[in-house]
């Protein structure tokens, strides 16, 4: 009983060799995917003042490819499952890929899908998008239950990163944090300084409370969210798609449990430097709780309303079940599941074994190398668990194939068929122009759809 399309932006970081500037390679990498992959129709207009005409477009995938502050952006077309996400976020890597080989910058560049800038200290970052009945109860307590899972969640999504964002390191004598670690759960921890706001940069909020629903504004909202990493093992891609989507059919059922974070930038953010059980953190009345118990009590209540609703819901629900034990009683077996988990695994065995402190410059060049997107090259994908619901059966066919139940196979078909007869068009998510013919694309879930 899916009910929710669900989507990512994933910007990627670009690493170039010296003498390649990625200010050049970016435009290249986005034009060889229109206009020799074939894989979609680049925009003849303007979207607005930053994004120019041919600045990107729309895939046949039903995704979205465009530059944005200097990153390479794909976005995944609306799924239903997480499942599907899997598939359409590994499509954009296999893409930008195939560009790289095809313009032969696949030994001069890197594209990495992670949030930090080791050098520069900045933050790129991985979206999420969630349709919500716009009847949805928001009331006070349901809307800081979502904050407080959001929050908590960081447990098992977290990316795990080297170190601390402290100022730019090209500036000669970086100001030391006090709160400086060598390793955390989260790579966008440090750069979260709300819980809402309307804006997506300088001020970056957990929810983003921007009113885009991009399709019916009678029936839909959009869930925007900006504290997520990128994910780098499919398996933990697909318990944090799938775990949040739990927890918002829950608000729409206004069956959330009564939770409430006395401060969840300030949680978020000790979370992420806590390696180690018990995670504590503060609710509203000034007690002090287990965060592990408390994302007990959302999994309990989707467990007692959703469970044998349908196989992707019960293979969420035992996944979810499953890394809560183990977070606290067998971290190790997470290793390959969890990012994190993964990473820091990794990396303490390599400084032991390389004799090396947690602050050398080696260990943010492996953090890197994790989240490669080449799998010859990844650590992470590496040491990936491959088997499992989170296993995609064709996922070459997502680079040129929507989704068959949302309505990105409606904007393919009407792209196909404007790239079959040379029409003029205006692509959008909610939207299609050709010549005078408009073909709206309100509802997420209209499938069919022709000219």
């Amino acid at each position: 009983m899916n009910n929710r399309v669900v989507g990512l932006e994933t910007e990627y970081g670009c690493l170039a060799e010296a003498g390649a500037h990625s200010d050049e390679i970016i435009p290249q990498i986005r034009d060889w995917i229109f206009k020799e992959g074939g894989f979609g129709l680049l925009d003849l207009h303007d979207r607005g003042w930053d994004e120019p005409a041919g600045n990107g477009g729309f895939l046949f995938n039903g995704g979205r490819v465009y530059v944005d502050m200097g990153h390479i952006e794909y976005c995944t077309p609306e799924c239903l499952s997480a499942l599907d996400v899997v598939k359409f976020d590994r499509a954009g890597d296999s893409i930008l890929l195939k560009a790289l080989h095809a313009l032969k910058l696949v030994d001069q560049v890197s594209l990495i899908r992670n949030n930090v800038d080791h050098y520069t200290g900045a933050t790129f970052g991985c979206h999420e998008n969630y349709s919500l009945d716009r009847n949805a109860s928001l009331e006070e307590k349901n809307v800081y239950s979502l904050l407080a899972f959001l929050t908590l969640r960081v447990l098992y999504t977290g990316s795990g990163r080297v170190g601390s964002s402290l100022l730019p390191q090209m500036r000669r004598e970086p100001v030391k944090r006090e709160d400086a670690v060598p390793f955390q759960i989260s790579q966008r921890a440090d750069h979260i300084k709300n819980d809402f706001y309307e804006w997506v940069q300088f001020n970056r909020a957990i929810v983003n409370t921007r009113d885009e629903p991009l399709a019916d504004p009678r029936r839909f909202r959009r869930l925007h969210l900006l504290h997520g990493d990128t994910n780098v093992l499919p398996a933990n891609l697909f318990l944090k798609i799938g775990t949040t989507k739990l927890i918002l059919d829950l608000l729409e059922l206004n069956e959330l449990p009564e939770v409430e974070l006395q401060d969840a930038v300030g949680a978020m953010r000790a979370l992420s430097r806590t390696l180690q059980p018990p995670w504590i953190v503060k609710m509203s009345n000034g007690k002090q709780v287990d965060a592990i118990e408390l994302l007990k009590q959302y999994y309990s209540k989707a467990y007692s309303l959703f469970r044998k609703r349908d196989a992707e819901t019960d293979a969420v629900l035992e996944m979810w079940k499953d890394v809560l034990h183990k977070l606290t009683h067998d971290r190790e077996a997470l290793v390959g599941i969890l990012d994190w988990v993964s990473k820091y695994s990794l990396f303490e065995k390599f400084v032991e074994s390389e004799g090396i402190d947690w602050n050398d410059p080696w260990l943010e060049a492996q953090d890197l190398e994790f989240h490669h997107i080449d799998p010859k090259r990844s650590l992470g994908q590496a040491i990936a668990i491959g088997d499992g619901p989170w296993k995609v059966a064709s996922p070459e066919k997502g680079l040129l194939e929507p989704p068959t139940d949302t309505r990105a196979l409606a904007r393919s078909r009407l792209m196909h068929g404007i790239d079959a007869k040379q029409a003029d068009y205006i692509v959008d998510w909610n939207q299609v122009i050709s010549g005078d013919k408009i073909r709206s694309l309100s509802d997420p879930f209209q499938k069919d759809m022709k000219w």
